[in-house]
């Protein structure tokens, strides 16, 4: 039976504008990019969008609420979950995201650097609502927008991750981020097997060949999806992936 993938479509956020991000680093004035991130949101609805990912890189960088008032006109304009990543510090900070309307928060250097928060966070809001996030350069995870290596692999992070009571995991393989050069299936499925817990893949999807290797390589764990630069650069009809991916009919 061919597994289903979800399509997240992603919105990376800089100084209020939607930008392009390679390899962790956000890329300003790409000219293929709507620059505001709400009406980018819209669009992804009305392409039929179940879900909306979001990446705050100014509160990631610099812990900056410059973004927040974006983040809640998206939460409001659109009738599907928000999921947000960057600059979760602390149980405070998620606290003020899930007011400002967002359905899920991604955290992965807290989970790392300040454990007994993230497990705080965990409890209070259900695993459900808290998606843990391994990025990975090389063989490393790391942390802090790739500022802060870890000295751990992504199977030892994987398993942390699953003792503290995480049921969904988003991998990255950073040198693939917005690359275009096709996905590291086999690192999402290390860690899908580790944790035995279900993985968003993020990473390297230059279009729907990519699209169906994820779905023909990646195993049971191996749900869905976040896509940024292959959507906006419009190398395959949005609504065809959904359709296809979802009903799992790929042939």
């Amino acid at each position: 039976m061919t597994n289903k993938i979800l399509v997240i479509p992603s919105i990376d956020i800089h100084d209020q504008q939607t930008v392009r991000v390679v390899q962790g680093i956000p890329e300003l004035g790409c000219a293929e990019y709507k620059c505001d991130p709400v009406e980018m949101a819209m669009i992804w609805r009305a392409e039929n969008a179940k879900c909306i990912h979001v990446v705050d890189f100014n509160a990631a960088h610099d812990h900056t609420r410059v973004n927040f008032e974006i983040i809640k006109k998206i939460c409001e304009a659109v009738i599907i979950p928000v999921e947000l990543g960057g600059g979760i510090k602390n149980f405070d900070d998620a606290v003020e995201l899930f007011e400002l309307g967002v359905t899920r928060v991604v955290i992965g250097s807290m989970a790392f650097e300040n454990p007994r928060e993230f497990i705080k966070i965990l409890d209070k809001y259900t695993p459900n609502r808290v998606v843990s996030a391994i990025d990975v350069v090389g063989d490393e995870v790391v942390a802090r927008g790739r500022k802060t290596r870890t000295h751990l692999k992504a199977i030892q992070f994987a398993q942390f991750l699953k003792s503290c009571g995480t049921t969904r995991i988003v991998v990255t393989d950073v040198t693939t981020n917005g690359m275009l050069t096709g996905p590291n299936i086999e690192l999402s499925k290390q860690v899908a097997e580790a944790a035995e817990t279900k993985v968003t893949h993020s990473g390297g999807i230059s279009g729907s060949q990519d699209l169906l290797k994820l779905q023909k390589e990646g195993n049971q764990y191996i749900d869905s999806v976040i896509i940024g630069r292959a959507l906006y650069e419009n190398r395959f009809p949005c609504q065809k992936i959904w359709r296809v991916a979802e009903a799992g009919i790929f042939s």
